[in-house]
This record gives structure tokens, sequence and C-alpha cells, in this order.
């Protein structure tokens, strides 16, 4: 862990996630009947309950309107949640707020140009493999997974390594 790393994730207390392209890879399924369906990758979501479990937050940010968002939040314990927000600026700062820390303490992680104007506003901006070129260049960390192929998961284990707690959660094999 570089020591950059540890400096950048020190103060993170809050992760908001944009959902399609990050949690998912991105399409969006709709059958005859006008059903919708995403895929999520499981290992973001366990990433996620370590990271609750460790005492942070973690809250969805995403520009459109879904149940299947709204299922996944519940089965996941998410409550921070905003749907339908094409500028995300100001639903992140209602969330922060509603959070209870400040834009030093917020990692966020997008993939796309709407996500471009929170990732400059918080202490932490991420971005997935696959994000657009433009949100490449401005994260400070870019992760080496896609969106919806472990990102999240990767983010978290990178801010809790950091943080020295991801070995809380890695059971001992020898005991």
């Amino acid at each position: 862990m570089a020591p950059r790393d540890t400096e950048i994730a020190k103060p993170i207390r809050l992760i908001l996630s944009d959902v399609d392209g990050v949690l998912t890879d991105g399409n969006i399924t709709i059958d005859n009947a006008g059903i919708e369906s995403k895929s999520f990758y499981v290992r973001d979501g366990h990433a996620i309950k370590l990271w609750c479990k460790a005492g942070f937050q973690f809250g969805l940010l995403t520009a459109r309107n879904s149940q299947i968002v709204k299922l996944r939040a519940a089965e996941l314990g998410i409550t921070l949640v905003r749907q339908g927000f094409q500028e995300k600026l100001p639903a992140a700062r209602e969330m922060i707020q509603q959070a209870g820390v400040e834009m030093h303490e917020v990692c966020y992680i997008g993939d796309d140009l709407p996500d471009m104007p929170v990732m400059h506003e918080v202490g932490l901006s991420a971005t997935v493999a696959d994000g657009a070129p433009e949100v490449k260049h401005a994260a400070k960390w870019t992760m080496n997974a896609n969106g919806g192929r472990g990102a999240v998961r990767e983010l978290i284990e990178r801010l809790l390594k950091a943080k020295g707690r991801w070995e809380d959660f890695v059971p001992n094999r020898f005991s």
C-alpha cells in the first residue's frame, strides 16, 4: 500500500456510488413486457456489507429511477439512496449532510460525465477501469476492474487496507 493511498483513505467515512456502469456493467435489458433487468456482482455487495460492518457508510446516487436499485439497496441494507437525479451534485450534497460527514470525508465512484461534478467536490474520486476517458482523467483512483465486475469490491478493499482494517475481515485459515 502506497503511503499516498493511506493519506487519501484515512479521512474517508462515506462512499457514494453511481449504479449503472459502476455496480452494474452498464447494460440495461428490457424485455417485451417492459420488464427491466440488471446484473449486480455479488462480491461488490459483500464488500459493501464489510464497509458498513467496519463502521462506515455507503450510499447510491443514480440518474435513473429503477425498482431494481431499490430492491438491491434494501438487500444490502443501504438506506442512503437517491434516484432520478440528472444533476447529481445537489443530491450528493444532501446525502453528505444526511450522513453527517464533510466533503473531504467522501469517496465518490462514477463512470461517466454526469458523475464529474461530484467527483470534483469530494475528498476521493474514483472510477472503474472502463470509465469514460474524461472521468478517468478526473479520478484520483482508477480501479483495475470494470463496472459490474468487482470495481466496488476493489475500491472498498483498497480503502480498508489503507485504513488497516482489511485483515479484520479475512478469516484466519489456521485457527
